[in-house]
């Protein structure tokens, strides 16, 4: 059994509006210390996201305990930390039943979640949207469901004459559980995901889906690519919202959409909540996948078997092109090294800095020649009143690679069936 704390100095505060909080983790006996140090890491980056300030945090390595989680006789040397660094609130790495929230928070004398409850509030606080509104309520709610008992349970013990449970506690539960039909009802009645695509489909647009674990550079890469001005923020979960905008590469028209990030063991309630906000990914022609260089090697792996994993279930005939960021912050020797472990999970990706700009032409070239293939043909569209329109018909829904004006207007084109078909009467043969 070991006990660490660790401490932040003061000095380090970077606003008094920030709450004070200390970070828990138990570790199993037999864990990876690596994997035990990164998942702290990942905890202490989320309570950044969250706007909290860590004073401290605390770390026992041992199985867990029904009531505390951690060692019974450590909650009390944890409380001592909470009260000598004036924190406010104590956040667990370890999932925390209700009654082991409910036990410490009487022993810290402030509050307690853990992990997913403060995804959640991040998830809240980003949450523009209705629609992203009502995906975190269905979150929490699906959080809850389980739970109805204990709650009940510790509303009863604090209250007293509280009323007993029984009925009371099957009424919460139903209707626990009819908000959340109403929620999913609402929210697969405004998902038009399939039909959209469909329509961009039908108007020339093929779909491109920014993926990859959060804070691995995708928003600032999506601001590369458009050449536009978003919300970019060096903090877990920038983007809630998909957002999309128009790109076009050597003549084709593609939708770029930013989704929001993966994380490591996120919880599947949050990932059901907002499965409508990830179909945008797996709705797309083609994943763009953004990786992280600048983690370890191990990390790399992990994260890509995760999402390729998440590909494989989901997507249909999607082509996969992977972009991995931070090149050029990695001395060549190192970066090769990384190469070479990896290359069994990313056989032809490129190298690109979103920040400084370098590779982005030659991913966009990659994503064009990723995209569904278009046919060539030439025409001789006779003159008359109608032919500016056509011509003018298929400068918005193709590609024009020559046109000449004549006894009749001979134009070699670039597009999809559908528009081939359409013009198939000026068609010349070859």
């Amino acid at each position: 059994m070991t006990f660490e704390t660790e401490f932040v100095s003061k000095d380090q505060v970077r606003g008094s509006t920030m709450k004070k909080i200390v970070l828990v983790q138990r570790n199993d006996p037999n864990s990876d210390a690596a994997t035990n140090s990164r998942k702290l890491a990942e905890l202490n980056e989320l309570a950044d996201s969250g706007d909290y300030m860590v004073v401290g945090s605390f770390v026992q390595s041992r199985l867990p305990d029904r009531k505390y989680q951690i060692g019974c006789g450590k909650v009390d040397e944890l409380a001592e930390l909470v009260e000598s660094l004036d924190a406010k609130k104590v956040i667990f790495n370890n999932p925390l039943s209700m009654t082991q929230i409910y036990n410490i928070s009487e022993s810290c004398n402030c509050e307690v979640i853990d992990r997913f409850q403060l995804i959640l509030e991040i998830f809240a606080a980003r949450a523009i949207t209705k629609r992203a509104k009502l995906q975190v309520e269905l979150a929490e709610l699906q959080y809850k469901l389980p739970k109805t008992k204990a709650i009940l349970s510790l509303m009863k013990k604090e209250k007293q004459g509280f009323m007993g449970l029984g009925g009371y506690e099957d009424a919460y539960e139903q209707d626990i559980k009819k908000r959340i039909a109403r929620i999913r009802a609402e929210l697969q009645q405004g998902d038009g995901s399939e039909a959209q695509r469909i329509f961009r489909h039908e108007k020339g647009f093929s779909l491109v889906a920014l993926a990859g674990y959060t804070n691995a550079g995708k928003s600032t890469l999506f601001q590369s690519l458009v050449e536009e001005e978003t919300i970019i923020k060096d903090m877990l979960f920038t983007t809630l919202s998909p957002t999309t905008r128009a790109l076009t590469a050597n003549g084709r028209k593609m939708l770029l959409t930013d989704t929001v990030g993966f994380i490591e063991d996120l919880p599947h309630v949050m990932v059901d909540a907002f499965r409508s906000t990830l179909d945008e990914i797996f709705l797309a022609d083609i994943i763009l996948l953004v990786v992280d260089m600048n983690d370890p090697v191990d990390i790399i792996r992990q994260k890509l078997t995760v999402c390729h994993d998440i590909f494989w279930e989901r997507t249909e005939g999607a082509v996969i092109v992977t972009a991995l960021n931070k090149a050029d912050l990695l001395p060549d020797e190192e970066l090769q090294e990384k190469m070479e472990a990896i290359g069994d999970l990313v056989p032809a990706p490129v190298m690109i800095s979103a920040k400084s700009g370098e590779g982005i032409d030659e991913l966009k070239q990659i994503l064009y020649e990723k995209l569904p293939k278009w046919e060539r043909c030439r025409l001789s569209i006779p003159l008359s009143e109608k032919s500016i329109s056509i011509v003018s018909w298929l400068y918005d829904e193709g590609i024009v690679h020559t046109i000449e004006y004549g006894e009749s207007i001979l134009m070699e084109i670039e597009a999809r069936d559908e528009i081939i078909q359409k013009v198939g009467p000026f068609a010349l043969s070859s």
